[in-house]
């Protein structure tokens, strides 16, 4: 006890060393800055040099041994577990997401600060302690020896692939957009020089450089995160305490919003919108003769242009529209069903920051009332069963520290959290009062730059040449990224955030990769496939499939499928439906059997993927499946799909589970232990 004793000192002098020597850095790229450095210079030095750092602590911790590989050969002390813990959860969605749902839905983005916080009381008091008890390396090992049998873990394994694929796509994804923008590389681009950074930290030393990086990005992200807020609450309050005081900016706000959405250029555009909306609903409902007439349209206007000696300029923009129209109906449907929805979208009345539960009727505000609890339902057990965050409770010496590691990853997440809200009104107080209502002639350099990344859009739609509300669109990945410059603070304030979410998203993306690696290797090829294998054939087929899958999902990432959090909401419904019902009925009902655990799992996760899809999607052009949408059960939405998984697998478990023999004498005896450690069975 006196050696960790010893070790968690000696790693707090390391990591406090480390913290300065960070800071210093920003300070010196400040000086720099202030003598001219170029802000590319400054975010080549941000991304190479955080990148450098990541990979030399990775090589500095390779190993070779099994269990340091899978589990840091369960040494990692509770303060740094919970660090590492909470780097692995601030993911590109809670660092760069979050703040920018909470811009653009106000109260209603309140569902993933208590989803996502209150997840972790779950993993407290129902799962971590006991899934340590267990000692097992995966959640698919666990599912293997307390269902026994190789089904279970099987249907594990593709529920850990599933889900932590489509979370580590959205992290790839936030790697893409940092380094097109910071570093000016093309996307598709950026994302394979991102997934370098990623991959040379788990693919050398596992579990054990893993934890040692995510501690190390962790300073990084936290720092990164409140020092541009904090510098926002200076300059609109005098005092640099955003969470405390972000309710006086929010007062302004409000009043801001009352004056903009009543401006008569306001509702001009948003008319126009609504119009543009009704018009492209016509063009639909008239498929295919609508699309035959828009072709014509285009080609008379091109020819008109050409023989009245216009501008090639004009010219070239409708031989581009024209080359660009769909090629047949069903492609003209989906696509103008698509355009139709964001035009409507920009013509509805907006909500102010502060409405909880937004509608123009009762019966809109109860809805929005179901999806927010819905939401907060599916997030919630989605936390407590994601599988690379469970993943790190099996790293801590002991039961104990394993409940004291959730304790301390909580209070890490909570910094985050606890700022992004005053993160949004700052943002929402900039834009607003600096950007809205000025010549379009003369918008800030930022909505240009990040035009180009395709996360602002502006359109001049009544011809006033002024901009308004309605005419500029923000993705809300795009908020914390770009506040630094809707601000005008120094550039190395935008390098040190670019920073800060690089480290959120190769600190998630190599847990994510580990934790499938770990169960296609672990649980597929040593434990069913080959039993007798040796460690280091282990270890090769763990990084040969870690390598494949980061390709795969950077080559994913590069079709840029969704927003960052729609994705992450995605993965939270599929692990929540596939893993919190077998998880929580294996540690806390010894008659779950094997037949209700493989049939809960198959049966709440499919319906969720189900769901999933058909209220998201209308079609999948690149399946050639086209008109497969249905309207959503009860009005939710599909971010909380697991909604009906979830409640799908309990029911499952306990019926199957009652109709089919009970598991062995031995198994539930095990299950008695592992809860009353105490007792002698």
């Amino acid at each position: 006890m006196r050696d960790v004793f010893d070790v968690s000192i000696r790693l707090r002098r390391y990591f406090t060393l480390y913290t300065g020597v960070f800071v210093a850095l920003v300070l010196v790229l400040g000086v720099l800055e202030h003598f001219g450095l170029p802000p590319r210079w400054i975010g080549y030095s941000f991304l190479f040099l955080t990148i450098i750092l990541y990979a030399t602590i990775g090589v500095l911790a390779r190993t070779a041994n099994v269990s340091e590989y899978y589990v840091a050969g369960r040494r990692i002390p509770a303060i740094f577990n919970g660090m590492a813990t909470g780097a692995d959860w601030m993911s590109a969605a809670s660092f760069m997401g979050l703040a920018g749902t909470l811009y653009l839905s106000g109260y209603q983005g309140l569902a993933y600060v208590m989803g996502w916080t209150g997840g972790y009381v779950l993993v407290a008091l129902l799962l971590a302690p006991y899934l340590r008890r267990f000692g097992q390396y995966t959640i698919p090992d666990f599912l293997g020896e307390r269902y026994g049998g190789n089904a279970a873990r099987l249907v594990g394994v593709a529920a850990v692939v599933l889900a932590s694929f489509v979370y580590v796509v959205a992290q790839i994804y936030g790697v893409g957009l940092i380094t097109s923008r910071f570093v000016g590389l093309q996307f598709e681009v950026g994302v394979f020089v991102g997934l370098a950074g990623i991959l040379v930290c788990s693919f050398l030393g596992g579990m054990r450089a893993v934890t040692w990086t995510q501690v190390a990005q962790y300073v990084i992200l936290i720092v990164a995160y409140i020092v541009p807020v904090a510098m926002l609450s200076y300059k609109a309050t005098g005092l640099p305490l955003p969470q405390f005081v972000y309710g006086e900016v929010l007062a302004k706000v409000e009043v801001l919003e009352t004056r903009l959405f009543d401006d008569p250029a306001e509702l001009e555009a948003r008319r126009l919108y609504r119009e543009r909306a009704d018009a492209i609903y016509e063009r639909i409902l008239n498929l295919p003769d609508s699309l035959h007439e828009e072709r014509q349209r285009l080609s008379q206007k091109i020819n008109e242009l050409k023989n009245g000696d216009a501008r090639m300029r004009d010219i070239v923009v409708y031989e581009r529209q024209r080359r660009e129209l769909p090629q047949n109906a069903d492609e003209a449907r989906d696509r103008w069903d698509s355009a139709m929805h964001v035009a409507a979208e920009r013509g509805a009345t907006p909500t102010h920051h502060s409405t909880a539960y937004p509608g123009n009727d009762e019966s809109e505000r109860n809805l929005a009332r179901v999806n927010f609890l819905a939401l907060v339902f599916c997030l919630m057990l989605g936390t407590a069963a994601l599988p690379h965050v469970l993943m790190r409770y099996y790293t801590t010496p002991t039961v104990r520290e394993a409940r004291n590691s959730v304790f301390w990853s909580l209070f890490f997440i909570l910094l985050l959290y606890f700022t992004a809200p005053a993160y949004a009104v700052f943002a929402k107080f900039e834009i607003y009062s600096g950007v809205i209502g000025s010549s379009i002639a003369e918008l800030p350099a930022w909505i240009a730059a990040w035009s180009k990344v395709g996360l602002v859009a502006i359109e001049d739609i009544n011809g006033d040449g002024l901009l308004q509300l309605a005419e500029l669109t923000l993705n809300p990945d795009v908020i914390v990224l770009a506040t630094p410059e809707i601000a005008g603070l120094p550039y190395v304030i935008s390098g040190l955030v670019a920073a800060g979410a690089l480290a959120a998203a190769l600190s998630t993306a190599d847990g994510l990769l580990l934790t499938i690696a770990g169960a296609l290797s672990h649980d597929v090829y040593y434990k069913i496939y080959r039993p007798q294998a040796s460690t280091q054939w282990r270890l090769l087929v763990s990084k040969t499939l870690l390598l494949v899958v980061a390709v795969l999902g950077a080559t994913v990432a590069a079709q840029k499928p969704a927003s960052i959090l729609f994705m992450v909401s995605w993965a939270f419904s599929i692990a929540a439906a596939a893993f919190f019902p077998a998880l929580v009925c294996g540690i806390f009902w010894k008659r779950a059997n094997r037949a209700g655990a493989v049939s809960g799992m198959l049966v709440g996760m499919l319906l969720t993927i189900y769901y999933l899809v058909r209220v998201q999607f209308d079609s999948i052009p690149w399946l050639g499946i086209h008109g497969i949408g249905m309207a959503p059960w009860f009005g939710i939405q599909s971010v909380s799909a697991g909604v009906w998984g979830v409640a799908a697998g309990f029911v499952t478990i306990v019926v199957v589970s009652l109709l089919t023999p009970p598991p062995a004498r031995s198994i539930q005896e095990f299950v008695e232990q592992v809860r009353y450690p105490q007792m002698r069975v």
